[in-house]
This record gives structure tokens, sequence and C-alpha cells, in this order.
């Protein structure tokens, strides 16, 4: 089968059969055509285990994460699945031992830092009420900055306070939010918003050619605010998201709640943040001490 046929096949059956959202399989998708460019293939039946193999070395040398090259290997090995599946690829599947992969805890905010993080935004301008809107948003409702920039105007109900979201694989969930972001979000729709709208009526966030904002932007806008707001830790677009999960564990929340308002499959997932607010506290403790 020639290689753009099978991808296209592949991608029907991502997005139809297993309902994924779109962003999850264009990521399957770019580590799939990375694979199939490094070896040059024009048809499934040159690809054999041994490309696998290989495939992994190269990616380990280029000093990539484990986490990241385990991905990899990840959409490549159902990739494969699906094409033994569909007769198309003639080898036995087994799996290849990746890089182990340590656990590290999410990078975190403390109270002052997301403060200072949030009041950066230039509220005197059209892109500060917006990048304020995103920040707030996205701190009081932990949503995946793919959810965010995705976010559309009819799964935010203002009346009740909560955000009605589809995330990953296409699992919908019901998330507060507090009257503080909102004040902002419906700031940023009701006075700047309108001057860039254009074929996009729905999506919220938008750049000035009124199109949705993409998440190489949403990285470096929010590395830039926090050079500006002084913050020293690794700020990534996660970063508001973690920092969420770990305060309201701080305050007494229910994992359950938290697990379900992040959208996590696996309560193992969420309590990672436990172990970042113990964390937090021994070393508060500590400071006290010493």
């Amino acid at each position: 089968m020639h290689i753009d046929e099978a991808v296209r096949r592949y991608t029907n059956f991502l997005l139809l059969e297993k309902n994924l959202a779109n962003t999850t399989v264009s990521a399957y998708l770019d580590d799939i055509n990375l694979f199939h460019t490094t070896f040059n293939f024009t048809v499934t039946e040159e690809i054999s285990p041994m490309h696998v193999s290989d495939f992994i070395n190269l990616e380990s040398q280029k000093g990539l994460s484990a986490s990241t090259i385990m991905r990899r290997l990840s959409s490549i090995y159902n990739y494969l699945l699906f094409l033994k599946d569909e007769g198309d690829y003639k080898y036995e599947l087994k799996r290849i031992p990746g890089p182990a992969v340590t656990k590290t805890l999410p990078t975190y905010l403390t109270n002052d830092e997301v403060d200072r993080l949030l009041s950066m935004p230039n509220l005197n301008t059209d892109r500060g009420v917006r990048d304020k809107a995103m920040l707030e948003v996205m701190y009081a409702s932990g949503l995946r900055v793919s959810e965010l920039l995705s976010l559309k105007r009819e799964e935010v109900n203002f009346n009740r306070g909560i955000i009605k979201i589809r995330g990953k694989g296409g699992k919908e969930r019901i998330i507060p939010i507090g009257e503080f972001a909102l004040e902002y979000l419906a700031d940023y729709i009701n006075n700047v918003r309108f001057h860039y709208e254009k074929s996009d009526k729905r999506t919220i966030f938008l750049n000035t050619n009124g199109k949705p904002l993409s998440r190489q932007y949403f990285f470096k806008m929010i590395k830039a605010y926090a050079q500006e707001a002084e913050i020293t830790a690794n700020v990534s677009p996660h970063t508001l998201r973690h920092a969420f999960a770990t305060h309201l564990l701080e305050n007494g929340a229910d994992l359950r709640a938290v697990q379900a308002m992040l959208g996590h499959t696996n309560i193992a997932t969420t309590q990672i943040y436990t172990h970042v607010s113990t964390k937090r506290i021994i070393s508060a403790y500590d400071k006290i001490m010493k």
C-alpha cells in the first residue's frame, strides 16, 4: 500500500472509529510522518522491525527526552498494529524497549508568582486584554492549552459559571469557573474580539488576522510574561494547569473532583499533584526551621 493511502486510512480510523480529538490525531501523525521521512518509505511493504529499532536509536542520539521518544515509539507501534490488522504489515509485532522514563514533578508556581504572572498583560491594548483573559481562564479552569485555544463561545455558560469542554478522546467534562475569570473573558469578547472576527464566529481567542491562536504563540507569550514577572521557574504552557491543580489540593479540594476537572482518566496522574503540594509544605517548613 502506498504510504499516503496508509496514512489516510489510519487518520480516518483514529478520527471516526477511535473518536480521538483532532489535536491528538495530529500529534500521532507528526510522529508517523517523521518515521516515514527518516527512511523515505513509499509503500508500507518497505517497513520492517529493524527500521523501528533504528528510528528509536536515531531519535535517542538527538538528545530528546525519554518521554518524547516513548511517545513516538507508541505512535509507530499503534500505526503498525493497524496496518497488520488491515493485512498490510507482514511482520510480527513485538514491543521494542525504549528509554526509561523518569517521573518528574510538574513545575509549580506559588500564589504570589501566579498573581505576578497574571498581572503582566497590558490592559490598555487589545492584545493585553486577550492575553489576560486567556491566562485567567486557564488558571481558573485547568484547561489544557489545546482546549483553551480551541474554546468555543457556546462552551462557556456565563450564567451558570461553567465551561463544557470535549477533551482528550472526545470525552466531555464540565468545569466550574469563577466570576473573576469570567469578567475578564466577557471584557475581551464584548470589547476586543469583535474587531478581529472574520469567518470564525465560534472560536473565542483569535489573532489579529481573525484566526485561532497557535500553541507556539501561547508558548512564547507565557514565557515572555514570566520573564517580565521575574519568575525563575521554567514556565511552560502547562504551568498554569499545574498551578490550578496544586492550589486546589492545597486548599482541601477532593482528589476525585480535581481528577474530573482536569480530565484525567487515571487518578494516578492526578495524584502527582499531591506530591507537589507535600513538597511545597516541606519546603516551607524547612525555611521556618532554619
